[in-house]
């Protein structure tokens, strides 16, 4: 089996990046329909895909990117236009697939397809609902346990002994999940201590825990204080470009005020943070796990 896989990957390179990408736009469909049905308490099952005047949409319209381009954006039944973000997240998914793929062993590049996943079905389900289900938070740091003991190159090099590997793996996850966890929660703690007002909701919390499930600890340090510079970075884009033009950017991030009604977006909003953890939390995943380990043992080498 090893060897037919190494045989095909060298005879045709582009197979399997290729596949891993088409799979992610697949997936990417139906975390459109996760995105929409969860915070609603609906099946992802049932009903099949329709459309929002009721009729079911054919599988040919229903082609990841592909039908949207071909049908301009609208839906053949009725002519009501769909949302870019359909596409957007089929396109996100499938590059995320792919980029997992090309830097991982199979084994830890699925591990990373169901982590990177679940990062974007709770990245727009908070930017909708500034909400993440427990199905995200505790669900995901569950399962990140459980896959890193079955697939311990998540976290550790692999040594002689596999079950010494698995234990050694699934203590780093449950590390980084209650370590990540707790570390957000002092941070809330403090700061609504400070402003006197709820600085982050609950739900924070538990998803920097299951970040830390799939990175360590390292990685959910990584997620709290890279989310935070992100969400600097998006904020002050987005108020410049609003002060400049006088209207509301089109990627600005939603707020709304302690009475949880939709406001423009300015200094004391309240603004969802989920996104900013996941956009983190997937850099550390796919790029930086190794140069912020190195940091942390050089600072650790310090004391």
């Amino acid at each position: 089996m090893l060897a037919s896989y190494a045989e095909l990957a060298a005879a045709f390179p582009w197979f399997f990046p290729a596949f891993a990408f088409a799979l992610g736009a697949c997936v990417g469909s139906f975390l459109n329909v996760v995105i929409y049905r969860v915070p609603k308490d609906e099946s992802i099952v049932t009903p099949g895909s329709h459309c929002g005047c009721g009729q079911p949409i054919k599988w040919q319209d229903n082609i990841p990117m592909l039908s949207w381009l071909v049908l301009r954006g609208r839906a053949r039944c009725c002519g009501r236009p769909f949302s870019f973000r359909y596409p957007f997240v089929e396109l996100l998914t499938a590059v995320l697939f792919a980029v997992c793929w090309l830097r991982f062993p199979p084994a830890v590049a699925v591990c990373g397809w169901i982590f990177l996943s679940c990062l974007v079905a709770a990245t727009f389900i908070d930017l909708d609902h500034f909400i993440i289900p427990d199905v995200f938070t505790i669900g995901l740091g569950v399962f990140g346990v459980l896959l890193s003991a079955l697939v311990p190159r998540l976290h550790v090099a692999p040594g002689e002994m596999a079950l010494v590997d698995s234990l050694r793996a699934g203590t780093a996850s449950l590390e980084g999940l209650l370590i990540g966890s707790g570390l957000v929660l002092w941070i809330a703690l403090v700061a609504e201590a400070v402003l006197k007002k709820e600085a982050m909701g609950f739900g924070d919390v538990k998803f920097v825990g299951a970040i830390g499930a799939f990175c360590g600890w390292q990685g959910a340090a990584f997620a709290v204080f890279g989310g935070a510079l992100v969400g600097t970075v998006w904020f002050a884009v987005a108020f410049v470009w609003q002060k400049i033009s006088g209207k509301a950017s089109p990627v600005a991030p939603p707020s709304e005020n302690p009475e949880g009604e939709a406001v423009p977006l300015a200094f004391g909003a309240q603004v969802p943070f989920g996104p900013m953890l996941a956009i983190a939390g997937a850099l550390y995943f796919l790029f930086f796990r190794a140069w912020v380990g190195a940091w942390f043992a050089e600072v650790g080498a310090l004391f």
